[in-house]
């Protein structure tokens, strides 16, 4: 399983710096480290940092050219767009790698065990303004 994350433009490669740190940028990094120590081959790219990277994935470059930047963040899972638009969570995240947010293998693994309606690339855009304050996206 591989977990890729396309960030937007930040100044450094959690955007977890500077005078005014985003508290979702940090619990998102704290759960990204969790992740990883799980075993999940986890992959993070920013935007100002890394526009190769954007360019040459298809399903990235495919989500930029219809929404532009309201798609990002975006996480694909072995390819696959699972979330876009915000932050999961880290139980979204264990969903998307098949394990359980404790780091045991689920029942049911996958984005739908993990609650994320994030869904597919299909999944319709919902208005950043209104991502924020949901609880999904």
């Amino acid at each position: 399983m591989k977990i890729q994350v396309f960030d937007l433009p930040m100044c450094c490669s959690t955007g977890a710096c500077g005078p005014s740190v985003d508290p979702e940028l940090v619990r998102f990094a704290t759960d990204v480290d969790w992740l990883k120590r799980q075993g999940v081959e986890v992959e993070r790219h920013a935007l100002s940092q890394q526009p190769a990277a954007f360019a040459n994935t298809p399903a990235v470059k495919e989500a930029l050219g219809k929404e532009g930047n309201d798609c990002l963040p975006l996480i694909l899972a072995d390819g696959a767009v699972v979330c876009k638009g915000r932050y999961p969570t880290r139980e979204m995240l264990a969903g998307f790698a098949g394990l359980s947010s404790s780091g045991s293998p689920p029942a049911a693994a996958g984005a739908k065990a993990a609650g994320c309606c994030c869904g597919s690339s299909a999944a319709p855009a919902t208005p950043r303004s209104q991502k924020r304050s949901s609880s999904c996206c």
